[in-house]
């Protein structure tokens, strides 16, 4: 893990983590809310499955995105886009509600506020993704560079 990446990584990775083990012992009124959010987002893929099934798989799916963000070994552009997608996730639901929004569609009621902040997931889910990109580049483009000056040495 780069050091630059570490406040963001452990404060998200922290918050989502703490989201998903508190959702695993989720009760049947809590199931039902979070399912209901969901299927009424994305139909065709929640819809028809349990309430308790899908906190379980909300609560674990949290866990793995949470633990990613907080284990040192996975890289930045593994974490930046389990975040990424984490966000854009909620974001989906944020979007597809017309009550968590104003007239306009974009700015937030007072509904919607709870869940426009995690458009500041995606923000972070990118920048750690492009960080890790460009520094998964950079590193290819040093060993190439070595590679070549190997290969044919310049001489004066």
């Amino acid at each position: 893990m780069h050091p630059t990446h570490m406040p963001i990584r452990i404060a998200t990775g922290a918050f989502i983590l703490n989201s998903g083990l508190s959702k695993l012992g989720a009760d049947e009124d809590t199931a039902a809310f979070l399912h209901g959010a969901a299927a009424s987002t994305y139909p065709a893929v929640f819809k028809d499955m349990e309430p308790k099934k899908f906190a379980t798989l909300l609560a674990y799916g949290e866990i793995g995105v949470g633990a990613a963000l907080l284990l040192p070994m996975v890289p930045a552009t593994v974490a930046g886009a389990a975040l990424t997608g984490f966000g854009a996730s909620l974001m989906g639901m944020y979007f597809t509600n017309p009550a968590m929004t104003q007239d306009d569609g974009i700015r937030p009621s007072q509904e919607g506020t709870a869940v426009a902040k995690d458009s500041w997931l995606v923000g972070a889910g990118l920048t750690l993704l492009a960080q890790g990109i460009a520094g998964t580049a950079k590193k290819k483009a040093r060993a190439t560079g070595k590679k070549i000056r190997e290969a044919a040495p310049f001489t004066n």
